[in-house]
């Protein structure tokens, strides 16, 4: 296999790409969690605990997503250096796992994907309770 310098290079924009998605994530869980936390403490409501919970998952899930990205984008510069320098064992291997690194980053955003619809099936449970609650009083 030859590898180029523009090879590695190729995933730069995509993980850039992936960057922004990922802090926009982390920003707007953030800022749920915040109000999240602020109306758990108003009230003290169950379903608000369990949200969070759900949350602090997703948080979890995207620090590692964030993780495995920038070592993924260190393992390409590190490629690209190693192409220069006509090392090209080392370039193929850091290559080859930084793409492996980002399989596994993006792994985990669609993991994370699917986990944020818990925290809408929480408050659809919670809906569906409380209307079936008004149905049984009328």
């Amino acid at each position: 296999m030859i590898l180029e310098v523009s090879t590695p290079a190729l995933l730069f924009p995509a993980i850039s790409l992936l960057f922004l998605s990922y802090t926009n994530r982390f920003l707007h869980l953030s800022a749920l969690i915040r109000n999240l936390h602020a109306d758990w403490v108003a009230r003290g409501d169950c379903l608000v605990m369990k949200q969070i919970e759900n949350l602090r998952r997703r948080l979890v899930l995207i620090r590692g997503m964030q993780l495995l990205g920038a070592i993924s984008l260190l393992l390409c510069v590190i490629s690209m250096i190693s192409v220069i320098g006509n090392m090209y064992k080392l370039a193929i291997w850091s290559f080859s796992t930084a793409l492996g690194l980002m399989a596994m980053s993006l792994a985990c955003l669609v993991w994370e994907i699917w986990i944020s619809g818990g925290a809408l099936r929480i408050m659809l449970s919670a809906m569906e309770e409380k209307e079936g609650g008004l149905d049984k009083n009328r």
